[in-house]
Parts: structure tokens; C-alpha cells; sequence
């Protein structure tokens, strides 16, 4: 038996599994809040503590980069290493791997209703897939074909730095460096971004705010969702700029990745957010800002562009990684 995880700094979400079942469905699963506990041992121990399982194998997608077996979660005091957990539960392996690569190892076995495109395009088969996320940040990652099936890698992307392509985004720029150090696409691309954007056009005079919306936008732990739904019902025109600077940025830095990995495969987005204003992404000026890369042009007009919209598609890839984790050890036990 697997169990599998989504870990986060605000939930776990924890399932077990069978190869009978597969990724797509679990026995169990429980959401956890992740603040409520002081480690992910914890949670593990309050996950199987009425379930009679014997697990063998262990894959979670956490919000963190992993470097040698070991991770820090992103806005929570965990530290997970993959040996302390297999003693501490007595399992044959555990796999730790970034939430995005998770993301990006679940693509391959998406099914058709987890998907929506936005550009068709003409995939090249085993062409290397692109995974682009903005959610609280602004996620990364890519699988290459590796002659029978993808493997996923993570990256951290979202932290290069922002490029500005417009006269408008070369004033965002300079607005952002006089109060960070270091302006990244996450700073401009993604939950915590999108309210940078929504200063700038205020702060520089561009857009009035409405006083309504202020007090809704200074009140709110995360204004995101706030300036979002202004903007998808027209109610305040500083919203309707934000939203339409925001899916600017993100085509372009979509097409920035579609060259860098030569995505002839696919380019994918995921997190929370593109579910959320797929209308947006729909219009013909998200596509046209995604080609707009001069002689490269027709290359990228052959990559097709895909939202990802299963919620879960994270532990569906932690899931998925579990089993070839437990394939490959399966694989060595027969050949020995």
C-alpha cells in the first residue's frame, strides 16, 4: 500500500493508495490543517491512527525546494528528510519531491476532463512539456521523455528575474526596484504579485480607486480573490488594468519558457489561479502576448497551451511518483 501527500503551509492533504486503484483513486483522504500541528510526522500518526494499512511506500509533493533528501515547507516550521520518516514508520522508501514537479509528474496521466485548452497546436510526440503556476507564488517545472514515459524536474523559475517588454512594464520595473532588492516574475506573476500590480497603477496615478474597493483590498488577509472578482464583473477599472497586466506578464513569461525548454510537447499551466480567470485566458491577446517572440514566432505557434484544472492534480503526481517508485523496486527485487 502507498500513501501519498500534498504538503503545504496551509493544508496536507494525505490518501492512501492501491496499484489496483492507481493515482487517480485513493481508499482514503483527509485534508489536514498544517499550522495544527508541529510536524508531518504528526500528521501521518493522526492519518493512520484508525486505518488498518500496512504501508509500505511513501511519496509527498511539498511546498519547498528538496535538496538531498531533505526539505524546509515554505511558511510552515517543518523540516522533512526522507530517512527519518522511513524509521519512524518503519517504511521500505519515502520520496520527497517539490509540489510543482509533483504537479508536473501527474500531466502524463491527466485525464480529459482535468484539461482545458486554450491553444491547440501541433504537439511533437516525447516533445519536452513546460508546467508554469501562479498561485501564492509562482511555480516552475518540466519533464523531458525518456524513451518509455516522462520524468518530471523541478525548477525555481518564478524567481528569475522580470523582464519588462512594454513602456508600461519598464515603469512597474523601476517602481518595484525602489522597494525590492530583486524584482522576480513571482513578484509581478502570481497571488502575492498581482496586489504589486494593482499598487503600481494606483501608486503612480494611473487608475483612481474606488473607495469601496480600498477598504475591501486593506481589509482582506489576501487581496487577490478581491481584485480578481472586481475585475471579471467590471466593477472598477484599476481591477479590469490589474487582471489584463497580470495575464500579459504571465503569456509572456509562458512563452519565455516554451523557448527555454524548446516545449515542443506542451506548455501547462497549473495553480490556483488560471482555473479562475480562464476567460481571460481565452481572449485572443493572451495567446498573441504568447507568441509575440519575433522570429520565433511560428515555432511557438505549433506549442499547444493546456490549463490544468483538477485541484488535486499534485498528489496525483506525489501518488503517481509513489508507484514507479514502487515499480522500480519491484523492477530490482525480480531481476535479483
Amino acid at each position: 500500500m502507498l500513501l501519498a501527500g500534498d504538503i503545504g503551509g496551509t493544508k496536507t492533504v494525505l490518501a492512501l493508495y492501491t496499484a489496483e486503484r492507481g493515482p487517480h483513486h485513493p481508499l482514503f483522504k483527509e485534508t489536514f490543517p498544517s499550522r495544527q500541528y508541529a510536524s508531518l510526522e504528526a500528521v501521518i500518526r493522526a492519518y493512520l491512527q484508525d486505518k488498518d494499512a500496512e504501508v509500505h511506500y511513501a511519496a509527498f509533493g511539498v511546498a519547498g525546494p528538496v535538496v538531498r533528501d531533505r526539505a524546509e515547507i515554505t511558511n510552515l516550521p517543518w523540516v522533512l528528510n526522507e530517512r527519518h520518516l522511513e524509521r519512524a514508520f518503519d517504511f521500505k522508501q519515502v520520496h520527497l519531491l517539490n509540489d510543482l514537479q509533483a504537479v508536473a509528474t501527474s500531466i502524463p496521466i491527466l485525464e480529459e476532463d482535468d484539461l482545458v485548452t486554450l491553444h491547440a497546436g501541433q504537439p511533437e510526440p516525447g516533445g519536452t512539456i513546460g508546467v508554469i503556476a501562479p498561485g501564492t507564488g509562482l511555480g516552475e517545472a518540466f519533464l523531458t521523455w525518456q524513451g518509455e514515459r516522462y520524468l518530471a524536474y523541478p525548477s525555481e523559475g518564478g524567481h528569475a528575474d522580470f523582464a519588462a517588454d512594454t513602456p508600461l512594464e519598464l515603469d512597474l520595473l523601476r517602481h518595484l526596484l525602489e522597494r525590492y532588492d530583486h524584482v522576480s516574475y513571482e513578484r509581478v506573476c502570481s497571488g502575492m504579485g498581482l496586489p504589486n500590480l494593482y499598487a503600481f497603477l494606483h501608486e503612480t496615478g494611473r487608475f483612481e480607486e474606488p473607495d469601496w474597493l480600498r477598504e475591501q483590498v486593506r481589509a482582506a488577509a489576501d487581496p487577490t480573490p478581491i481584485i480578481v472578482s472586481a475585475a471579471q464583473q467590471q466593477k472598477a477599472p484599476i481591477a479590469t488594468a490589474t487582471l489584463e497586466l497580470f495575464v500579459n506578464i504571465l503569456a509572456r513569461e509562458a512563452g519565455n519558457l516554451a523557448l527555454k525548454l524548446l516545449a515542443t510537447g506542451g506548455i501547462y499551466f497549473g495553480g490556483g489561479i488560471a482555473p479562475r480567470i480562464l476567460d481571460q485566458l481565452r481572449e485572443g491577446r493572451f495567446i498573441e502576448h504568447f507568441l509575440d517572440k519575433g522570429r520565433f514566432r511560428d515555432l511557438l505557434q505549433q506549442i499547444p497551451l493546456q490549463v490544468i484544472m483538477n485541484d488535486e492534480a499534485a498528489l496525483i503526481g506525489a501518488a503517481q511518483d509513489g508507484f514507479l517508485l514502487m515499480g522500480e523496486n519491484l523492477a530490482t527485487v525480480r531481476s535479483g
